[in-house]
This record gives structure tokens, sequence and C-alpha cells, in this order.
């Protein structure tokens, strides 16, 4: 049987590859030097998914895939949450009175912000947190730690100098399942919800009509953000998760009124048919 090929961003050890390898155990994992190239793998055809993170409970969204999901063409199929505990990893002769500097994703270090504070440490960023400690291992200094997950620990040869370094205990980031098509991941049990997007004119009061209409249809906004548009200046695309379905009379009823005093309406999915 032909495996479908699963694009993540990072190499092994990055929370992506967990979750690809979590939800796509059997099939093949591909490895990209960041969102976008994720993104675009599967826009060309050259994956099936991309496996992408979205927002987290902590440092909230990530800007760059919430411009990826509006500009591209891609439907989420499915939503899956992850939690995050991140880890202090240094090299097998470091300890923690060592380190001097950490080097993480920055929405990692974002999460480990107050415990890096507390011990004041140096900050460099990283692409992503196995990148981090990959490089971390090259280096071999004892003074330069990784921030990152603790099985990325044994995949580069690093030991865990501190466990649950982020400050919130409840540190969960969420992952969007996307392919070229519309439709749902059976295998992921998940809420009934929907994302999607919308522009409206540059005008007062011109957010409130849309705003009034999911109201009138009782739908509950979980998630509201705004991103201004790369073309227009002063100018904002906005996106919303809510609960409820969309693949109903009232939902589609809804879309259609949506469009009627949008500019654009963009539905991602996930599907819940």
């Amino acid at each position: 049987m032909h495996k479908k090929k699963i694009a993540y961003s990072g190499i092994k050890g990055a929370f992506a590859y967990i979750v690809a390898q979590r939800i796509f155990p059997e099939e093949e994992h591909v490895s990209y030097g960041d969102f976008r190239e994720a993104y675009d793998a599967v826009a060309r055809g050259d994956c099936d998914y991309a496996v992408i993170p979205i927002d987290n409970s902590y440092s909230g969204e990530v800007p760059e895939v919430m411009d990826l999901l509006f500009e591209g063409d891609l439907y989420i199929n499915a939503l899956y949450s992850q939690p995050i505990v991140q880890n202090l990893l240094g090299t097998q002769d470091s300890s923690l009175d060592t380190i001097k500097t950490v080097v993480s994703h920055p929405k990692a270090l974002e999460q480990c912000d107050e415990y890096i504070r507390r011990h004041g440490f140096t900050v460099n960023q990283s692409t992503n947190t196995a990148r981090a400690a990959q490089d971390v291992a090259k280096l071999g200094d004892v003074s330069v730690a990784a921030i990152a997950g603790e099985e990325t620990a044994g995949l580069y040869g690093l030991k865990v100098l501190e466990r649950g370094i982020n400050e919130s205990d409840d540190n969960t980031t969420r992952f969007a399942i996307l392919s070229k098509k519309q439709g749902k991941l059976k295998t992921i049990t998940q809420e009934e919800s929907f994302i999607m997007l919308f522009t409206v004119e540059n005008v007062a009061g011109a957010l409130l009509c849309p705003l009034q209409i999911i109201a009138r249809f009782h739908i509950n906004m979980k998630v509201l953000h705004s991103r201004p548009l790369k073309r227009h200046k002063w100018q904002y695309y906005f996106y919303i998760e809510g609960e409820g379905r969309l693949d109903t009379p009232a939902g589609q009823s809804m879309v259609r009124a949506l469009r009627e005093v949008c500019s654009l309406v963009k539905v991602l999915g996930p599907e819940n048919m």
C-alpha cells in the first residue's frame, strides 16, 4: 500500500514531528525548514497532509500560520491538541549552574519567559525546539542549553537539566491537519467547531454586521483574531473559531448571510459531516 506523505516543520523531535507520528503512525513523515515550506509541500501536491501549529494556550496564535491560512488554498481537516512540557536540555557535562545561554523557538522561549528571567539566561532564537537541541549537541558547550521536549533529549544525546520549566501548567498547542481537499479525519475525535476567515470594507461599523449575524445564529465564538492585510495599509482580515456546525441548513444560511455583508468569506473547516 502506498504510504501517505506527512509534511511537518522542523526535524525529528520537534513537537510537530511528535504529533505527526501520533496521528499518522504508519505514514511517511517529511521534514521541512519552516511552516511555509511544509504548507507549500501540500499545496504543490508533494505531500498529502501538513501538521502545523496554529495557537498555544499560553502564548496565543502563530501569526505566520494565520497568514498562510488566509493566503493559501488548503483546508483544515482536523485540529489536534498536544500538551506541551518544555524542558532545559544540556550536554552530558553540563549542569544547571553552568548554563548561561538558552536557545529555542520564540514561542517556547515565550512560554518559559519567567523561568529564563529568574535565572538571568541570555536568549538565542532557533527555527524550532528540536533544531535548538541539535545545535546544542553539536556545539558541545556546557554553558548553552536548549528548551525542548523531553523526547528530544534522547534523540540528540542531551540530558534533562530541569523538567517542566514552562510557566503555565496547562500549556497546550493546537495543530491543524491541512490538505488540499475539504474533509475530516475520522481518526481524530474532536468537538464540533469550525474555523472561518473574513474581510469587511474599511468603513465605520463594518465589523459589527458579521458579528451580529454570527450572534443571531447563536454561534459562540471561541476565538477571534485580527491580522493586517499585507497589501492594504491599516486594513485587516478576521479569523474566528466558532462552536457548532456549518453543514446544517442554519449553518449554510449563516454563511450566505455573511457573504452578503463581507468582502470575503473563507471557510477552512473542519467539516462536521
